[in-house]
């Protein structure tokens, strides 16, 4: 009966309804052929020859694996506490934002907040109008956080986007009833918001957790700017400076050194590529739920 059922369903769809779905795929699959074959290039092109590359002889396979270009890059003791560093700034900016912006948000989703509205619209003015690079680094100057460990993690910790975000689901999910009823029991403020708004809002602390963690992961030009000191660079930086240190070796060689050195540098552009992003690729399967989640979340507004 229900096969029955399923082939009328199928029958009935008329030639256009077929032609809008033939549409949908083929643009879904041309999307994602765009998105995946660029990185799928990358990682052939860091185990290939750069000669191949450059005659247009790699397209989806390597004609020769090659793990040169791993093999001088991970040779560079800097890159091991370049990647030390960006965990631990990863890991201290994640926990700082979520305290910061969790707390934040849900205070501006409480309807009893006298003058919410005011300072909602003091939060969204930075959102459009920002201050600029040179007003930012005085003030980071003048707060001496110049070259230390917290000027990746402090400054820009509060983010008036996920602090929005967080109070648009802290008003849709947590109801007013909720508190009430807390307030009877004789429940306090912070009481209430760690033993029972937190638990209920493990979406919205994942979401956020993760945004930030990835934009500190991927994050240099921040480092760039504020820090010199080599041992507190991340490991984007790191592999800046190697592959610059490569480019100026390989001004003052000659002849067959010169040639050797530039398939070097070649293979060494791509394979910094994949070390610097192996680890958000690998996680990125098991996280792609709650990355959907943020989405839903943002896409609510009042």
């Amino acid at each position: 009966m229900k096969k029955k059922f399923a082939k009328k369903s199928r029958t009935e769809k008329s030639w256009k309804d077929r032609i809008f779905d033939i549409s949908v795929y083929g643009i879904a699959i041309l999307m994602m052929v765009m998105i995946i074959y660029p990185l799928w290039f990358i990682v052939i092109a860091s185990f290939s020859n750069p000669a191949d590359i450059a005659n247009g002889n790699v397209w989806f396979w390597p004609k020769e694996w090659k793990l040169d270009g791993y093999i001088e890059l991970l040779k560079q003791e800097m890159i091991w506490r370049g990647y030390l560093n960006t965990i631990i700034y990863t890991i201290v900016g994640t926990f700082i934002a979520l305290v910061v912006n969790i707390p934040a948000g849900y205070v501006l989703s409480r309807q009893d907040l006298f003058g919410r509205k005011l300072i909602s619209t003091f939060y969204i003015i930075p959102m459009f109008i920002g201050g600029g690079l040179i007003p930012t680094y005085l003030v980071v100057k003048n707060f001496g956080l110049l070259d230390t460990f917290w000027v990746l993690v402090l400054p820009f910790s509060v983010s008036a986007f996920n602090i929005i975000i967080a109070k648009t689901f802290f008003k849709n999910s947590i109801p007013e009833s909720l508190w009430e009823a807390a307030q009877i029991d004789g429940c306090g403020t912070i009481r209430y918001f760690l033993t029972m708004v937190l638990p209920l809002s493990k979406a919205i602390l994942a979401v956020i957790g993760l945004w930030t963690a990835v934009g500190i992961w991927n994050s240099w030009f921040d480092a760039m700017i504020y820090i010199s000191n080599e041992s507190l660079q991340p490991l984007q930086l790191i592999l800046r400076r190697i592959l610059i240190a490569n480019e100026s070796l390989l001004g003052t060689a000659s002849g067959d050194l010169a040639s050797e050195l530039r398939r070097l540098s070649e293979m060494m552009k791509y394979a910094a590529i994949v070390v610097s992003t192996l680890p958000i690729m690998c996680l990125y399967p098991f996280l792609q739920k709650y990355f959907n989640q943020g989405v839903m979340v943002g896409s609510i507004k009042e």
